[in-house]
């Protein structure tokens, strides 16, 4: 369980975004989660500077989709960061673990593959209270946290980590 405010973060902490470019892959699964993760991702890019212009949102079917649109992604745009938000909540059957440890692997492997950073942004909860908490609710938004840390990697990739 969340101990802090995913929301929570020092903005003069924070490099500024403008010269940019985010790509974001979003499952449909579970939409109402994961649009809210969205709007906090891009509100925080916004706010920190980054352009809507140079702010790519792309749409797959489900969280294991995130990693073939985060790779096509990466293939066919230039992008500083990508960020890979999906929601899968724990059910009767094994089907959960398979879909969280495929998703985990497979963008630890963009993160391998391509010089860009892939954050992952993916609710893997055991009920839906549990990510409508994390979405925006009373443990604040997991999408403004990867926001923060897109920002912080494409930002020390710029100046050569």
């Amino acid at each position: 369980m969340a101990t802090t405010d995913l929301s929570a973060y020092d903005k003069n902490t924070i490099p500024n975004a403008k010269a940019l470019r985010f790509g974001i892959v979003v499952s449909e699964w579970n939409s109402d989660i994961t649009e809210n993760l969205l709007k906090g991702a891009i509100e925080t890019l916004e706010e920190n500077g980054a352009e809507d212009k140079n702010i790519l949102v792309q749409w797959v079917p489900g969280s294991f989709e995130l990693i073939f649109g985060c790779s096509q992604m990466l293939k066919t745009e230039k992008l500083d960061a990508v960020i890979a938000i999906g929601n899968v909540i724990r059910g009767e059957t094994e089907h959960f673990t398979f879909v969280c440890e495929g998703v985990t692997q497979g963008i630890k492997d963009l993160n391998l593959t391509y010089d860009v950073p892939t954050i992952f942004c993916v609710l893997t909860d055991n009920n839906k209270q549990q990510s409508i908490d994390r979405s925006g609710g009373k443990h604040g938004n997991k999408g403004v946290e990867c926001a923060v840390a897109a920002i912080k990697m494409a930002a020390s990739l710029k100046k050569g980590i």
